[in-house]
């Protein structure tokens, strides 16, 4: 079952391979969804502090009934802290926020703030400060590992030639139609672990036909069909729901896809995201 699957990080930190993202969903409503989640079996959740809602999921972990050890639990710096004292602080109040002693993955939300986010803008010496937090955070038991959201080559190398310690996960946006290999390849020849966020592409795929005939003659869902090939190319996929069908029915994935099908999902351009392409994720803003 994909829930039990693990991957490990190199300090020896195990996440799970599929997590529970939460982004848009209301802090008022986290705590029942994160419960819900982690009865059907999910074990790695997914926040940030610019999603507001750290509070609720943190309420939902800890009446799930779920050990904490049993749990894996992802925050975000916000993107537009880039000094040490600021991160420094942010990593308290997201712990308190949680009402956890430690987290297990804390990460830069975005190598820029978001009102200047994919602007050309690196933010090198701002990053490297929050690094430095974080570096501490680690090293005071407060993370149990430390990583990155959004970097591109060119941010990662800058962590990677200044930093002691170099980032256990990156996350980008990774889907069927808009996949980054080039960034992929890299950060698996540097031991990075790259996280999916929006695999079934904000819910836009649902509609491209190609995809549609894919997944009838392997008898699966569209977003399965997205997250199983995540997968199958060695990601931690992030689907974000609050409905409890939808957790399960992405949960399920129990069947492979075989090569010759991912050879054609690899070669699909998908870039017309519609309605969703006003939302941050595509347009700039906080994910």
């Amino acid at each position: 079952m994909i829930l039990q699957e693990i991957y490990t990080l190199p300090n020896g930190v195990k996440i799970p391979k599929l997590g529970l993202g939460t982004w848009r969903i209301d802090d008022g409503l986290a705590a029942k969804v994160v419960r819900a989640a982690a009865q059907i079996g999910y074990r790695h959740f997914d926040t940030a502090q610019a999603y507001g809602n750290d509070r609720g999921v943190g309420e939902g972990l800890r009446s799930s009934g779920v050990p904490r050890e049993q749990l894996f639990v992802t925050t975000k710096v916000d993107a537009g802290l880039k000094t040490y004292a600021e991160a420094k602080a942010s990593v308290d109040t997201s712990l308190r926020a949680l009402g956890l002693d430690a987290i297990d993955l804390i990460i830069i939300h975005s190598p820029q703030p978001w009102a200047d986010f994919h602007s050309g803008q690196h933010f090198f010496e701002g990053n490297l400060e929050v690094w430095r937090a974080l570096e501490e955070a680690y090293a005071s038991g407060k993370a149990r590992a430390i990583g990155v959201s959004n970097f591109e080559r060119v941010d990662l190398d800058n962590i990677l030639t200044n930093a002691s310690i170099k980032p256990a996960v990156n996350q980008v946006l990774a889907h069927v139609g808009s996949t980054p290999f080039d960034l992929i390849t890299y950060c698996e020849q540097h031991g990075i672990l790259v996280g999916a966020y929006s695999p079934i592409a904000h819910g836009a795929i649902l509609n491209d036909r190609e995809i549609h005939a894919i997944a009838e003659r392997l008898s699966v869902t569209v977003p399965q069909l997205c997250i199983r090939y995540c997968l199958q190319l060695g990601l931690a996929p992030l689907p974000k729901t609050a409905n409890r069908e939808h957790m399960q029915s992405n949960a399920a994935l129990d069947f492979e896809i075989a090569a010759s099908d991912m050879d054609i999902l690899k070669r699909v351009s998908f870039g017309d995201y519609g309605e969703a392409s006003a939302f941050p994720v595509f347009g700039g803003g906080k994910r």
